[in-house]
């Protein structure tokens, strides 16, 4: 009977001895734990917060783009905090790290085109093929943009249609902005009868264009005589308006040159 007693004893002395040894070993590694979670943490929001005023202070830097990498950099540091938490446990981080990378792998083949999407939507934050207010023409794609995302761009048609795009689309055709460089031109072509005198159809057509204030004087309107001989000739008007003013100059200047044409016993081409 004193033989149990005195090996319960030894048996309760040795279990106390472990858990004391546990502490003493471990209380230093949860302190240490406890500081790289605060520091992590504070240095995190700091970093982040610098990202953002930092990139916010380059011009035109697309809003949506700088909450991106401000976002990323300061996970990026918490997943790093993380993994030094687990070492300070004794946590062999390199397999940690290893699985952290199969899994991302394996995320990323899954996940093959919304990545391709992310990383398009990031080429076109950056250069800006586009921007929002622009009516812009990509394949089948054609509307003025509202949205540009990290997912996919938001358009709307010229009938009024919601359209929304994959990113991964728009950047890998050819781009057609039809306001991004200001101004445009349009050309109107006319087909006068053998007997009247080109030179006053070119008159005509010259008065007609300067007379509106939304051509341009530079450069200046012209006409082209693109067909000559036979029964007819072909004679083009070629002027420049910007951008916005295109539609509105275009249909009134049709107008205008179907009217004095009829007047002048000519046709449209």
């Amino acid at each position: 009977m004193g033989n149990e007693v005195q090996r319960a004893v030894a048996f309760v002395g040795d279990g106390l001895d472990t858990i004391w040894a546990l502490i003493i070993t471990y209380s230093l590694s949860v302190v240490g734990a406890i500081l790289l979670l605060i520091i992590g943490y504070l240095a995190a929001g700091l970093i982040e917060r610098a990202i953002h005023a930092a990139l916010g202070g380059i011009p035109h830097f697309d809003r949506t783009l700088r909450q991106f990498f401000a976002t990323a950099a300061r996970y990026g540091i918490l997943a790093l905090v993380l993994v030094m938490v687990l070492g300070q446990f004794g946590v062999q981080t390199a397999s940690i790290v290893a699985a952290i990378g199969a899994a991302g792998l394996a995320i990323g083949l899954a996940l093959q085109g919304t990545l391709q999407n992310i990383a398009a939507g990031i080429i076109l934050l950056v250069l800006r093929p586009f921007q929002i207010g622009e009516y812009v023409e990509v394949g089948a794609v054609a509307g003025e943009i509202e949205e540009i995302g990290l997912f996919a761009t938001r358009l709307r048609g010229v009938d009024g249609i919601y359209i929304l795009a994959p990113n991964s689309t728009l950047w890998n055709q050819p781009v057609r902005n039809f306001d991004r460089n200001g101004r445009r031109r349009n050309d109107i072509a006319v087909t006068i009868p053998k007997d009247i005198p080109a030179a006053d159809a070119e008159r005509i057509l010259l008065d007609l264009a300067r007379q509106d204030a939304r051509v341009l004087a530079e450069p200046q309107p012209s006409v082209l005589y693109s067909q000559v001989g036979g029964a007819a000739a072909t004679l083009t008007l070629r002027y420049w308006t910007r951008s916005p003013d295109y539609i509105a100059a275009a249909t009134e200047l049709n107008q205008r040159v179907r009217a004095a044409l009829e007047r002048g016993a000519l046709a449209l081409a």
